[in-house]
């Protein structure tokens, strides 16, 4: 009998999950967690799935309508699907993270609440509605500098270094007066003490509580005034150096603090002088995440190792689970930033082409299309390209990242 897997909510690299699944010859079911598709990200392709499912206030309907499917697995494709699809995967009885815990897997305060409360070391934190009261707890507590952000956005959006009163009172009124990137209204602000260290990223997969860690990366970043601090690029490091074994002991304790027991999480925690600290998890693929690059560079990829997990579980956790990635080679993401401004109009193939000529370079992402309009990079999002190196020897990769920063505003046309 044909065995079926719902996602829910496949939005940016949560495109990467359905190849998987169609090689092992399983149906695809997708779910949105929305009436409509979120504009702001790039959406699934509904021509791999059978049928998709549009939430409308309906959500028993949805369930007796999975019903239907000999389902196997139902796994958030994106950060606003993880609610849904842990509701959805208990109320079948299917491998889940259970509904209980899915808000602290959401919002960033009740998330950090969580951490804490098992023990780990996390930043300060109080969330408001009201600018002053946020003003008068940093003036308070002396919690300069700190960190302004919405409770359950993604990609840095709204995210600002405050360093005096001024910047916190600016920064709250951006996050009150925007949505976040899926579109939902900002009506609180949360605001952390400041915690000072190299970032990481740590990649994992689960399933039953039994973890694989599929990629540790450094971020490194720079802020660019305003209190915006952006992403320059991530850099691979060493499975088994001090700063990755200190990372994984310190992930495995949050993965099980948040009941992340089964699936995918991207993790960001900073390394303070006391040890690593939580910046916030999401419990689905990592955003830059590229199959065939994290294969060349790291001996496997997230959204195939989510497969594994899901669909064959004793495979998964008798090759992978308590084991970490091998660094093959050199890697590198880029995520360029720009000055420009106005309507992008076309590209400059050169430009284009002596980058991805670049000996170390796998991938170019342009992300911005014909007729959009293109602003000076604040966040994530708003970087307009993502390059994708690895090699041998860093140097190489150090050299072609100078030639990229060279290129990079070059490549779009913008009037």
């Amino acid at each position: 009998m044909k065995k079926y897997v719902a996602l829910v909510d496949v939005y940016s690299s949560g495109n990467f999950l359905p190849q998987y699944f169609k090689d092992a010859g399983i149906g695809l079911l997708h779910v949105q967690s929305t009436k409509e598709l979120m504009p702001s990200m790039l959406g699934p392709n509904l021509d791999e799935f059978e049928h998709n499912l549009a939430f409308d206030d309906n959500a028993q309907d949805i369930v007796a309508r999975l019903r239907e499917f000999p389902l196997v697995a139902v796994i958030a494709g994106q950060e606003p699907g993880v609610p849904f699809a842990d509701y959805l995967s208990e109320q079948l009885q299917l491998p889940s993270n259970g509904s209980a815990g899915s808000l602290a897997r959401r919002n960033k305060f009740e998330m950090i609440n969580k951490v804490a409360a098992a023990g780990l070391l996390t930043a300060r934190q109080v969330k408001s509605s009201s600018a002053a009261q946020l003003l008068e707890w940093v003036e308070a507590g002396n919690v300069l500098p700190c960190v302004i952000k919405p409770l359950s956005s993604a990609s840095t959006d709204g995210v600002s270094i405050c360093h005096d009163l001024a910047d916190v009172e600016r920064a709250c009124q951006e996050v009150l007066a925007n949505q976040d990137i899926f579109g939902l209204a900002n009506t609180e602000i949360l605001c952390q003490s400041y915690l000072k260290g190299n970032e990481y990223i740590v990649d994992t997969v689960s399933r039953d509580g039994q973890t694989y860690v599929c990629g540790i990366w450094r971020y490194v970043k720079r802020e660019i005034g305003h209190g915006k601090n952006i992403y320059d690029r991530d850099v691979l490091i060493a499975p088994d150096s001090d700063v990755a074994n200190a990372l994984v002991d310190y992930i495995l304790q949050v993965l099980k603090a948040l009941g992340i027991d089964n699936g995918p999480a991207h993790s960001e925690v900073i390394m303070t002088e006391q040890g690593p600290a939580l910046v916030e998890v999401g419990a689905r693929l990592n955003g830059n995440m590229e199959p065939r690059f994290h294969d060349i560079s790291l001996d496997g990829n997230q959204a195939q190792l989510t497969y594994l997990a899901y669909c064959e579980p004793e495979r998964f956790k008798a090759q992978y689970a308590g084991k970490r990635y091998k660094k093959l080679k050199e890697a590198c993401v880029i995520n360029t930033d720009t000055t420009l401004s106005g309507e992008v109009t076309g590209f400059d193939p050169q430009a284009i082409q002596s980058i991805e000529n670049l000996a170390t370079v796998h991938k170019l992402s342009v992300k911005y299309k014909v007729g959009k309009q293109m602003k000076p990079t604040v966040d994530l999002l708003s970087s307009p390209l993502r390059v994708f190196l690895y090699a041998d020897e860093q140097q190489r990769i150090d050299q072609d990242y100078e030639q990229i920063r060279a290129y990079k505003d070059r490549v779009y046309c913008v009037r």
